[in-house]
């Protein structure tokens, strides 16, 4: 993984409705982690999903994969840590899940965003406005 722009994290324990009979987070789960580390990071450039450059743009979910390496469980300390990987065509946005608790790396992930103006038209580039957000 390559450039960490604008890194940010969040922190929170495993709750117990996320859990299987076994107490280990269903893999599903993770999805939902690794969406409020991308919305904090959002934020932080001033890009929440509500105000994508005054409404001019949004940004859509085009690709998402997840590799799992240890398990999270009931209770269990979770740092994610979301960062802005690639910028030129889409935005890529790269995870670390980190069990606090085990003290091991959990997964690796990434989502893709495009931009579409507001009717859903797909742009080859990121928009220089959403570009300069981040880049500040």
């Amino acid at each position: 993984m390559s450039d960490r722009r604008r890194e940010c994290s969040v922190e929170f324990e495993v709750p117990f409705h996320d859990v299987d009979m076994m107490r280990i987070v269903w893999h599903g789960h993770y999805y939902k982690y690794l969406e409020l580390a991308r919305t904090e990071l959002l934020r932080s450039c001033d890009l929440d999903a509500g105000d994508v450059i005054g409404a001019q743009y949004r940004f859509v979910v085009i690709d998402s994969r997840c590799r799992y390496v240890y398990p999270l469980r009931y209770a269990d300390r979770v740092r994610v840590v979301a960062w802005i990987s690639d910028l030129r065509h889409r935005v890529r946005i790269s995870y670390e899940v980190i069990n606090l608790t085990a003290g091991r790396r959990a997964a690796r992930a990434q989502t893709v965003l495009a931009t579409t103006d507001l009717e859903g038209r797909l742009l080859m580039e990121t928009p220089a406005e959403i570009v300069q957000r981040i880049s500040e």
